[in-house]
């Protein structure tokens, strides 16, 4: 019989200590930086949608605007106003989490794209950004459209 109770608070020891609920973790061996990038990266592949903020569909401006505020921090949602954060990086001073922006219209003067530094590789800059013909993919700043189009980057982080 006492063996018999020993097993049974056993079983309530281990049993009350579970719990059902699900929590999720940050994983703390991650930067805030790696941690943004991830996020916009698991966009890779969703189609354009102008105005876009989800795996349905996304633009530049909801891909970034998504992808920081998971990590709290709020940034405007058009990439014009974007610009306007952060403090402005010198083009050799470019870092993964940095922000790209772009004029890809030659009848406009207004920045109208953005994309996240993903990688610096030597004088090669990969960004994710959302395209209007292939969607959410990453590119390189040496890339002749990309090159001619970029105005500036920003660091928000």
């Amino acid at each position: 019989m006492k063996q018999f109770l020993a097993v049974l608070s056993l079983l309530l020891l281990l049993t009350s200590c579970g719990s059902s609920k699900r929590t999720t973790v940050k994983d703390i061996s991650t930067t805030k930086t790696e941690r943004i990038i991830k996020q916009a990266q698991a966009f890779s592949g969703t189609r354009y949608k102008f105005g876009g903020t989800t795996r349905k569909g996304m633009d530049c401006s909801g891909l970034i605007y998504v992808a920081f505020q998971k990590e709290n921090i709020v940034l405007p949602r058009v990439s014009r106003d974007m610009a306007q954060r952060g403090k402005p990086v010198k083009n050799k001073d470019i870092d993964t989490g940095d922000l790209l922006f772009f004029r890809t219209s030659k009848s406009s003067k207004r920045i109208n794209h953005v994309g996240l530094v993903t990688k610096v590789d030597g004088d090669d800059i990969y960004f994710i950004h959302a395209t209007t013909s292939k969607g959410v993919l990453t590119s390189n700043l040496n890339e002749r459209y990309w090159n001619r189009a970029y105005v500036m980057a920003r660091r928000v982080l």
